[in-house]
Order: structure tokens, then sequence, then C-alpha cells
């Protein structure tokens, strides 16, 4: 029988208080809704394994736009415009800020982590103490027969710390020679990655079009996709083409030109897609019938317009994804390890310098991964 992880929403609000005789560590705690003033780096206490659990030293954290948009609030049903639209300064607090609950401030985010096992709970065997393990991000709290689920670093405390509690079965001892940097790129964007390659049956007979290639989950989705043998077509700024390019894609298209005249109609399997927004439409327009639609993102903005005679005449599927699949964490760590994929780092940063550091991701300059590092004393 799974483990029920809904404790993990119960979070004792005097959980960073500094108490006699308990250590404590450096943490990011995110106190609200709003601007970079948001992100306290501060002493709390060192949180202790509850049963079941490991205590993790965090090794490194990568950056996502998820940590960005959470504290901006864009998953407020508020919220119409793309991932840009919010202004750091001026965002208030809203109720429906998380992804599928209220965001649970003051916390700690960080969903990416790489981590060191210090201490486990009494009765946990497993992984052992000083294996370097990666963090399964998307639990699903009730076993993978039901679709709930629970996120570290958006439903409770992650890996923005010194040290980090986790449930044993989420932490997956990694044997690789990657750096812990570059592992630290892997949880979020792979998983997420991976789990809409796996949504959505990719194979090696497919045309797959990948948008928001150049991104964490779409570099991510053009390696996934590739490993699986199929065709690629990536669709990326002109800037960073040749950067997405030696990924190994087999077509770019520069964002911004359309579609249909680029790719022609019924020429695409199977669309990836984290970008949506006023481009969504043509996405329908070159897949063919039977084609296959994932997307788990919408940074061009979440309202979108389709002609439903797409959808039914082609006999599409539409297919949104949030809470993992069991295979997937398992088949990336066998990835990692058998040297299948590649991590993209694209700079990182100490972890006091956060709010420097996700200014400088919310410029898309860069392709790959932002990584921060807890200082190791």
């Amino acid at each position: 029988m799974a483990p029920d992880l809904s404790y993990l929403l119960n979070l004792d609000p005097t959980r960073f208080e500094p108490r006699p005789g308990r250590p404590t560590m450096k943490a990011v705690v995110t106190t609200g809704n709003g601007g970079p003033e948001k992100l306290d780096y501060r002493d709390v206490a060192v949180p202790e394994p509850a049963p079941g659990e490991v205590l993790l030293r965090v090794l490194a954290a990568g950056v996502n736009n998820t940590e960005i948009n959470t504290r901006l609030g864009w998953y407020s049903s508020s919220v119409s415009g793309g991932t840009n639209v919010l202004a750091e300064t001026s965002v208030s607090e809203v109720d429906d800020g998380g992804w599928d609950r209220r965001t649970p401030f003051p916390f700690i985010q960080g969903t990416d982590c790489c981590g060191e096992v210090v201490a486990r709970a009494d009765g946990v065997e497993h992984p052992a103490i000083g294996a370097r393990v990666l963090v399964r991000a998307c639990m699903r709290e009730r076993g993978f027969g039901s679709l709930d689920n629970v996120w570290l670093g958006s439903d409770f405390d992650g890996a923005f710390a010194q040290v980090v509690r986790v449930p044993a079965g989420e932490a997956f001892a990694v044997d690789c020679g990657w750096s812990d940097v570059e592992l630290a790129t892997i949880p979020c964007s792979y998983g997420t990655a991976e789990n809409l390659v796996h949504l959505a049956g990719v194979g090696a007979a497919d045309r797959v079009l990948v948008t928001g290639a150049s991104g964490g989950v779409g570099s991510a989705a053009v390696q996934l996709a590739k490993r699986r043998g199929a065709h690629v077509t990536a669709v990326v700024g002109q800037a960073k083409a040749e950067a997405v390019r030696a990924l190994g894609v087999d077509r770019i298209v520069v964002r911004g030109r359309d579609l249909v005249a680029e790719l022609g109609e019924s020429s695409v399997d199977v669309v990836i897609d984290i970008v949506a927004g006023d481009g969504f439409g043509q996405l329908l327009k070159v897949m063919a019938r039977g084609g296959r639609y994932a997307t788990s993102g919408a940074i061009a903005g979440p309202i979108v317009t389709m002609d439903l005679r797409d959808l039914y005449l082609k006999d599409l599927r539409l297919i949104g994804a949030t809470a993992w699949d069991e295979p997937v964490f398992p088949n990336l760590i066998g990835y990692i390890e058998r040297g299948e994929i590649r991590p993209l780092v694209a700079a990182t940063f100490p972890l006091a310098d956060i709010a420097h550091a996700q200014r400088v991701f919310g410029a898309k300059k860069h392709v790959g991964n932002f990584v921060l590092l807890p200082p190791s004393g």
C-alpha cells in the first residue's frame, strides 16, 4: 500500500523558529506574493525527519519558472497573460496563486534538489547515509492510483536551504560522474518533459514539434524525444537556434514564423508545448490525423483560441500533464546512469543571490538551467 503523503501539507507555523539546542541553517523563506523583496534569506531551524523520511544536505538546487510564477501569483485564475505580464514590484496577495491549492506562505521554495543523505528516521533503511540523491519533485500523495499530487518547494518546504527533509521513497540514489550542479538541473524540467513524451507515447516513427525549445523543459523534451528515435522540430528564437541545434534537432523553426507555411498541414504527429498563447491554434493546424498534443505550461499565455473542428475532424488528443506517472523518475535515473541524456547548465549562483539569479533567469537570455548553491558550512 502506498504511503499517504498528504501530511506534508500540514506545515507547522513555528517550524522556522530557532530553539535552544536545535541547530540552524541558512534558507530562503518566501513570505508571500510579490517581488524579490519577498525572498528572505535568513537563519531558520534545521528540520527533523518525520517517520518514513530522510534528511538531506542540499548540494545544489535548480531554478525554475515554477518558483517565480508561484511567488508572483501567476497561477491565479485572475491572470490571463503570459508569465512576463506581472511586474515584480506590484503583485498583490492572491488566494488562488498556487498550483491547485492556496500557496503555503511563508515557506521554503526550491523544486529541484540534488542532496546527500545525512540522517534517517527510525526504521528507514534506504537510501544509505552518504548517498547522493535526486528528489522526485512531483509526489503522488495517495499513490499512483490517484492523480492527487504534492510538489516539493510548491506545496511544502523545498531545496532553497542547506537542509531539507523528504519522504525516503522520493529520494533516488544516482550513480554517475555528473557534478552536483549538473544533477540539480534534472528533476523538474526533465521530469516534466519525460512525463510529456511518456503520456504522448512518443516513438521512433513520430514527427515531434517542441515549442519553447531553449528553456529547461523544452530543451529536455528535445533530448528525450530524440532519445526515443523521433524526428524533432524545435521552435526557438533566432538567437538561440544554434545552441538548440546542438542538441540534435532535425529542424529549427524560428519563433514567430507561420508554422503552417513553414511545415505544412498534417506534418506533425506529436506537439510538446509549454508556450500556448496566440500560437496555439497553429499547433493544431500542423498536426496530422490522430495526433497527440501534450502540455505542461503556458508561458505565452493560458487563454487560447482554437477551432474545435481541428480537434474532432482530425481525431486529435489533447493531454494536460502535471502529475508524473510512476515510470517517469526511475526512467530519468536510468538515462543519467547510462549516459543517454546530458545536462544543460546555463549559470550558477550562491543561494544568497537568489533574487539576482531569478532576475537574470527572467530575462530569458540563456539556454538550459540555472542552479543555486547553498553555503557548505
